[in-house]
């Protein structure tokens, strides 16, 4: 297998251009993290799907050992010097791409980024003094803000449900788990499905609000928490993006969708709808969305204790 057709690891001006592409290639290749992982096994190469995943999804540069292997893997052997000499150039501080690399590119205010805003100083000045009016308001968490609106779990159902560490599963997607993955549509971090052995050394737990009202609460060693949001604008209308304030975050309303004991739930979001997988996707990297709430499988999800 051969790939072509990309701009290059030469066109990355910083860190996180330079992971972008690593993504692009894997996508291009159609493999999966575990094929992968056995495809550099066959070259006598070592790259560990969970590694591999991680770097992916983060902020910092792989190991030149680990980008040989993903890029022989990929397909794209024949330009791995290149792969390595764009890598070695950006461990150097050196602007590899045909641009100067602008530290703004991709910021969204609140939501979980990798790059650092550069900001004006009346900018940072509101933002402080912001801040200091927001730490004199009581936040909802502390006093266990419920959803609105009748129905759905009772508040005795709702502490059946598991504590610490779970795992959230679409019901028709045998192996995957709710996590954060990348939208062909959105240039963040968003909830997608991935296989359930490739979500660590990420957590997800359940934030109880009152009632049966939770945030969906991820954990990373190297990127720390962040809560689902749902988006109501933009070009990621629709879509769960992790955000690091979790105060400005989604109440999900937890509901049961099929007998006690099935741990088949609903997640809704009051006044907007239910949280689905897009198109009822079975494969990896399908987005989870927000839609109208209707009684179909892509909408329910199996709500377990994480191994």
């Amino acid at each position: 297998m051969e790939i072509r057709g990309d701009a290059g690891p030469q066109q990355a001006c910083d860190t996180a251009e330079f992971i972008a592409a690593m993504r692009e290639l894997k996508e291009r290749a159609g493999l999966t993290y575990r094929q992968l992982e056995e495809r550099a096994a066959e070259h006598g190469e070592v790259l560990p799907r969970s590694t591999l995943a991680d770097v992916l999804r983060g902020r910092t540069l792989p190991r030149p050992e680990l980008l040989a292997a993903f890029v022989q893997a990929c397909g794209d052997g024949e330009r791995a010097a290149q792969w390595l000499a764009a890598r070695d150039g950006l461990a150097r501080g050196e602007v590899t791409g045909e641009r100067g690399a602008d530290p703004r590119r991709g910021v969204r205010l609140g939501a979980r980024v990798f790059g650092v805003p550069v900001l004006p100083a009346s900018v940072v000045l509101v933002a402080l003094l912001a801040a200091a009016v927001w730490a004199l308001v009581p936040s909802r968490d502390d006093g266990g803000s419920k959803g609105a609106g009748g129905g759905g779990l009772a508040a005795a159902d709702a502490r059946s449900l598991p504590k610490g560490r779970v795992q959230i599963r679409p019901a028709l997607a045998n192996g995957l788990c709710l996590t954060d993955g990348y939208s062909s549509r959105y240039k963040s971090l968003v909830a997608v499905q991935r296989p359930c052995d490739e979500v660590a050394p990420q957590e997800t737990t359940l934030v109880p609000l009152g009632g049966n009202t939770f945030r969906i609460r991820w954990y990373h060693p190297d990127h720390g928490p962040g809560c689902l949001k749902d988006l109501a604008g933009g070009p990621g209308s629709g879509l769960l993006e992790p955000w690091d304030d979790c105060r400005k975050t989604t109440p999900f309303q937890i509901a049961p969708a099929g007998p006690d004991g099935s741990r088949r739930y609903s997640l809704r979001i009051d006044g907007r709808g239910c949280v689905a997988i897009s198109d009822a996707d079975t494969s990896e990297g399908a987005e989870a969305v927000v839609e109208p709430c209707r009684p179909k499988d892509s909408q329910v999800f199996v709500i377990r204790s994480a191994p």
